[in-house]
């Protein structure tokens, strides 16, 4: 009888183990490290099915929490020199 129900837990585990999928990477991990943040979100840019939606989910709200926190570098467009506002300027009052 103890060697019946020791069989059929030991099943039982086997079973449950296959059924779990790749581990992903938390959001607070990820946060942590932005070059493993960079690499993952290359990847669900590249292959989404592949990575999987819960790993691109938790690599897009790392990469939110990373923005709002000031975490990236955000670099803006390079301002215009005057030269070309001024001449951009007199090209509109031009056309008036």
């Amino acid at each position: 009888m103890k060697f019946k129900y020791l069989l059929i837990m030991s099943v039982v585990l086997l079973v449950s183990a296959c059924d779990k999928g790749p581990a992903i990477e938390s959001v607070e991990s990820l946060v942590a490290n932005p070059e493993r943040l960079i690499e993952l979100r290359a990847q669900c840019k590249a292959d989404h099915a592949k990575v999987g939606d819960a790993q691109c989910n938790a690599v897009a709200e790392a990469t939110r929490q990373r923005f709002m926190s000031g975490g990236t570098a955000h670099i803006p467009a390079a301002p215009q020199p005057a030269s070309s506002l001024a001449s951009a300027a007199s090209s509109d009052t031009a056309k008036d």
